[in-house]
């Protein structure tokens, strides 16, 4: 077996049955490739790693015409010659797989810049259909394409589509299977690349495992441009006025002078947004779930339940889980659908843009900012997120200092924190002002730290020259509503709520179990928190804190209702009434502004959760650096809380 039918069995090859079609979808980044997929896939998809690979594979099942298709989402690439994980799965199944069909998703709105990856895949294959996707958006900016033109200057059937509609989503099924069942054949228009010899690049049979052809690739680009320069001169008309539209915003947005600003004023008023709205629902929620701890608790006395079994499930377990849910619901409920808002039209890859510069200065890869945005979600997401950075040195540094990015599972504990240790005015409007600017405070120390780590890693245990990366922005987009609520409502907000309920729930039950169990007249939970304490005094915090994170390793969201169980436990509190009450409760038990300040900052710099650090150990095939990756942001962690103690006692 030589090289390629091999790589064809091991990599490239997708498993079908006799009477199924494979079909490749391909395209550039930001083109709504995915939004084509979702649309003929529904919800008839599955997603796995590539044979020998971590880069995700996402396939999906269609019928049409009672024939049956397998859809393969290819990642994102600009063109066969590429040098990341993800950019080689695409140009190794286009040129070697077994697919019958390749979809080629281009932007209506820049169609020019997208033709040179359908000429490359032009060369690899006969059986190419080019989807003009976002066609809406084109119409909108009264950009115009001569569809029957451009079929002709191609040599390949051309379908105009908006996915998110639905629009020519009908023609595009019904040139899959014409394409796929080769009821009609097509000889697509190639580039002669040495015209002295007439010599004709086939990737299909030049171009090596590498992506390497006997062409130079500075040759190929050249044509390539030349020829979808000539290409958009006859099938493109243009409206200059409306076209530029979103650039004279971007113009604003992405300014070095009103950029960042921006972009920090967005991120305020989405926390405060998160923090005003979430105050009275907390309360309320507060309210009913505590008012049934009561009534569960007269059913356990009217049945005579142990003591024992009480305390473990309703003072333990039902109590422990109120707090999750009347803390954490509503903030996420309100943050993640604002925060998808910015997604969905199209703002985040301009702040990655925007801190591009940054990252230069750190050492670090401008793709860097991409994988902290998906930081913000998860920080094992924004692990896997790292794949798209082409150097392992580079990708490496990311991966290690996506930690400091506040994820889902942190913002709840600051956003509480903050919302009744700092809201102190008797303005209303201060009262949640506060809150939001001290959150936002806490993820520009996130970025700061994780830029400065990023340069100490570059010059130290990580030295190398710093690489470059080209960033697409895409067009702003009118959010679809709909599926802002699916996305931020049900894979967010619930996706998390149900893994902090999960893990909260038996962590209840423990925290009320060593709270309960005695030696020598002394609680378990008392002795572990004093062994604790002194080295949790230095830092600012106290042994409840420190052990309420050690606690929380599996899951970040749990350190907050472990934390609370602790001090409730010790029946030294009163109970709960409301999402005001916390504040008295870190009172009676010690805290000050320091407590409350080094709390928030040690649950943004501490360890990893241990999912994210799985995921460290999975991306870098490595102990020694998901050793690291936990090391680092602890001894950051401890050290700042140390130094603000420090300056603390200094002025006060």
């Amino acid at each position: 077996m030589n090289v390629i039918s091999q790589l064809e069995e091991e990599v490239f090859y997708v498993k079908k049955k006799e009477d199924e079609y494979v079909v490749a979808l391909a395209g550039n980044p930001n083109t709504g490739k995915s939004t084509v997929f979702n649309y003929l896939t529904g919800l008839k998809q599955h997603t796995g790693n590539w044979p020998g690979k971590t880069v995700v594979n996402a396939q999906g099942e269609f019928s049409y015409n009672n024939n049956a298709y397998i859809l393969v989402d290819l990642p994102g690439t600009y063109s066969l010659f590429t040098s990341s994980k993800d950019e080689e799965v695409a140009r190794d199944f286009i040129c070697h797989g077994n697919h019958d069909a390749v979809v080629v998703v281009t932007d209506a709105v820049c169609l020019e810049r997208n033709l040179n990856l359908v000429f490359q895949i032009m060369e690899t294959t006969d059986n190419v259909i080019l989807c003009v996707n976002l066609i809406d958006e084109a119409t909108k900016k009264n950009i115009h394409i001569d569809k029957e033109l451009l079929e002709k200057e191609l040599g390949i059937p051309v379908v105009f589509t908006a996915a998110r509609s639905g629009l020519g989503m009908g023609e595009l099924l019904r040139r899959i299977e014409e394409v796929a069942l080769k009821k009609q054949l097509y000889k697509p228009n190639k580039i002669t690349y040495n015209e002295d010899t007439e010599k004709k690049l086939n990737f299909a049979e030049s171009i090596d495992i590498e992506g390497n052809t006997d062409i130079s690739r500075e040759e190929i680009y050249k044509k390539n441009y030349e020829r979808a320069k000539n290409i958009k001169e006859k099938c493109v008309k243009e409206d200059h006025t409306k076209l530029y539209h979103d650039k004279k915003i971007d113009d604003i947005i992405t300014s070095k002078l009103f950029g960042i600003p921006i972009m920090l004023s967005m991120l305020g008023i989405i926390l405060w947004i998160t923090i005003q709205g979430a105050n009275y629902p907390s309360q309320m929620l507060a309210k009913i779930l505590f008012d049934f701890q009561d009534v569960l608790t007269n059913l356990c006395l009217k049945y005579n339940i142990p003591d024992f079994i009480h305390g473990i499930f309703i003072l333990g377990v039902y109590r422990t889980l109120a707090w999750v849910v009347s803390v954490m619901l509503p903030p996420m409920a309100i943050f993640f659908p604002l925060f998808t808002l910015l997604e969905d039209l199209g703002y985040l890859p301009r702040v990655a843009f925007n801190l591009d510069h940054l990252f230069k200065k750190a050492c670090a890869h401008g793709k860097m900012c991409l994988s902290m945005c998906m930081g913000l979600g998860c920080n094992a997401a924004g692990v896997i997120g790292c794949r798209i950075i082409d150097s392992p040195r580079e990708k490496m540094i990311a991966i290690l200092t996506n930690n400091f990015i506040p994820c889902n599972g942190r913002f709840p504990t600051l956003i509480a924190i903050s919302s009744v240790f700092f809201a102190v005015s008797s303005y209303s409007a201060l009262n949640s002002l506060i809150p939001a600017i001290s959150v936002t405070l806490m993820i520009i120390i996130g970025i700061s730290i994780s830029l400065l780590v990023s340069y100490i890693l570059s010059k130290t245990i990580l030295k190398g020259v710093s690489s470059t990366f080209s960033l697409e922005l895409p067009p702003y987009r009118v959010p679809k509503i709909g599926r802002v609520l699916y996305s931020s409502i049900i894979d967010r907000t619930i996706f998390v709520l149900s893994r902090a309920v999960i893990i909260a729930a038996p962590a209840g039950a423990i925290t009320w179990l060593i709270s309960n169990i005695h030696i020598q007249g002394i609680s378990i939970l008392t002795i572990v928190s004093n062994f604790l304490d002194p080295f949790a005094r230095l830092i600012g915090l106290d042994g409840f804190i420190l052990m309420a994170f050690i606690v929380g390793l599996p899951a970040n969201e749990i350190v907050l209702p472990v934390l609370l169980m602790a001090y409730l436990s010790t029946g030294k509190l009163i109970e709960f009434d409301n999402i005001n009450e916390l504040k008295i409760i870190l009172i009676d038990n010690g805290w000050t502004y320091l407590t409350a300040l080094n709390t928030m900052l040690f649950s943004l710099l501490h360890w990893p959760c241990s999912t994210t650090l799985l995921t460290i150990k999975k991306e870098t095939g490595s102990w020694k650096w998901t050793i690291i990756s936990f090391i680092i942001p602890t001894i950051i962690a401890i050290a700042v809380c140390f130094v603000t103690t420090v300056i603390y006692n200094l002025i006060f």
